[in-house]
Formats: C-alpha cells, structure tokens, sequence
C-alpha cells in the first residue's frame, strides 16, 4: 500500500507501528497476568484463552503493518492440515531475528499462538519479560555437567521444573518453538563450528531431547519449518524497510515417537536421539540448498 516510500521512511514508520502495537497489547496481557492469579484452573485456563487472544491479535496487527511497507512473495507450503485445536512442538533453523516474525506470520491462525522455550534470566527483560511470563513461555534453567558434577543431586531437577512449568499446557492447545542450533547462523560461526552441512550449524540434540523429556507426552505431533531466504540473510531492518522481497518456508508434520522420549545421559539412547536429528539435518541441509536454486516447488 505504501510501497512508494524511500525504504529509510517505510522503516521508520513501520518500526514506530511495531513499538506502539507492542506498548498497546502488553497493557491488557499484564492485567490479565495479574486477574489470572488466583490458583482456580478453569478460570486460569478461561484468562489463558483472553491472553492467547491477545498475543494473536498483536501479530495479526504486526503482519497487516508488514504487508502495508513491504512488497514479499511468499511462498508457503505445508501448512494446510494444521489446526489450532492440537498441540505442536515447532523445530526451525535460525538465521536472523526475522525468523521469529516469519515463524508469526506462518502459523498465526493456522496452529496455536507460538511459546517459546526461554532462559529464565529472560524473564527480568523490561515490559516483555513480564508479557513472556503472562502468556506462559516456559522459563528453563538447564544445568551444565559441572554443575550436576558439583552437585549430582540436582539431577533431573531441571526437567521435573520444566515439566512443572508446562503443566497448564495440558488444558489449552500450544505450539511450543525450539531452535536446535541454539544461535543464529553466520558465516563465522559455520566456520568455527567446522559444521558439515552447508547452510545450517550443528544441531544441538540434548536441548530438544530434554524438551521431548519434559513435555512430550503433551505434544501430539512434531512441526519440522524450514525458512530460506534466497537472496540473502536479512537484517530486522531490512525485513521492515521493504528490502526483503521473497521469503520461502517450508513445515513437515511429524508425527512424535514415543522412542524419542528418554533419559539423554544414556549412552545408548544418546547415539540413537543424536542419529534421528543428524539425519532431520542433513535432509533440511539438501532442501535449503534446492530451495536457494529454485529447483524445488
């Protein structure tokens, strides 16, 4: 609609659209975060519902912001049997903060309003970590081997807290986001990692396991999102200034094995867990890669 603009105008305004949508929505979340305290589940559920409302309409408000600055193809595909009545675990590579907006814009109205898995020193960020804690974005606290070797007592604490955490999810449909390499991609990164695959960083296989571990049994089905950006990584600058032209995604609906769900400190399951995501990997590696030189619809 306003296309015309010089591209430094059309981020301007579109980034003042962002803020103001943000201050506007996280009003109401936090009330309702305070209203939805008393320990009453059908009413904690009923508020839970306003709050995913909520949460949906600020990325609707951001998506028609978007498609009102900027000009994108979008060429989207997988995401036709999805429901907003079923509970998803959402795996996607990550290679700018985009991602999120591109991951909002994909399944707003197509799969429960998204949740991400967040460390808990988060929760102190200013306005926003209070909305994250509203909606329920479960905080984690994953312990590292020295700390379990310092105090092996505290093995299994961090997944019985996460469990905790997600008990509400139980009574509302979700859509819980992890992004497997932990950090977004660059070319440095790439390097230093000595990856092997050509477009993405190792996989971490222990996050996504101890997620499978804490919550899997309140997940139905497994959301495996490829993004690509053909022409190049963009910037969030770039995103909301119109220089993004094309944007392609693809979602695998998966179905949860109940023999991905164990103990990740066994050597045994270990090898088998880490095989399965090497192999979600490399089959993601080729698609990007056909994605980038347009040879596959």
């Amino acid at each position: 609609m306003l296309h015309f603009l010089p591209a430094p105008i059309r981020g301007s305004l579109s980034f003042l659209l962002y803020f103001i949508n943000t201050i506007f929505w996280a009003t109401p979340i936090l009330i309702l975060a305070i209203v939805k305290l008393p320990p009453v589940k059908i009413w904690q559920t009923w508020i839970t519902y306003l709050l995913d409302f909520c949460a949906t309409s600020w990325i609707t408000l951001n998506n028609l912001t978007s498609r009102t600055f900027t000009r994108i193809r979008w060429d989207i595909k997988g995401i036709d049997n999805l429901s907003v009545k079923d509970w998803y675990l959402v795996m996607a590579n990550h290679q700018s903060w985009v991602d999120i907006l591109v991951l909002q814009k994909v399944f707003n109205h197509k799969a429960p309003f998204l949740k991400f898995f967040l460390k808990k020193e988060l929760i102190y960020v200013p306005v926003i970590g209070l909305c994250w804690w509203a909606l329920d974005f479960p905080f984690m606290q994953r312990l590292t081997a020295k700390q379990l070797a310092e105090k092996p007592e505290l093995k299994g604490t961090d997944i019985a807290t996460t469990r905790k955490a997600c008990e509400k999810f139980r009574y509302k449909p979700v859509s819980v986001m992890n992004f497997l390499e932990g950090t977004r991609f660059t070319t440095h990164k790439h390097d230093k990692q000595q990856s092997p695959f050509t477009h993405l960083l190792k996989p971490k296989a222990g996050g996504i396991s101890f997620v499978l571990n804490a919550m899997g049994e309140h997940l139905h089905k497994l959301l495996d999102v490829t993004i690509c950006y053909p022409k190049g990584i963009p910037t969030f600058w770039d995103y909301i200034s119109g220089k993004v032209h094309d944007i392609k995604v693809r979602v695998r609906v998966l179905p949860i094995d109940p023999k991905l769900i164990g103990d990740y400190d066994d050597p045994v399951f270990k090898q088998k867990f880490q095989s399965w995501v090497n192999q979600l990997w490399l089959d993601k590696d080729l698609l990007l890669t056909e994605l980038k030189q347009g040879e596959r619809s």
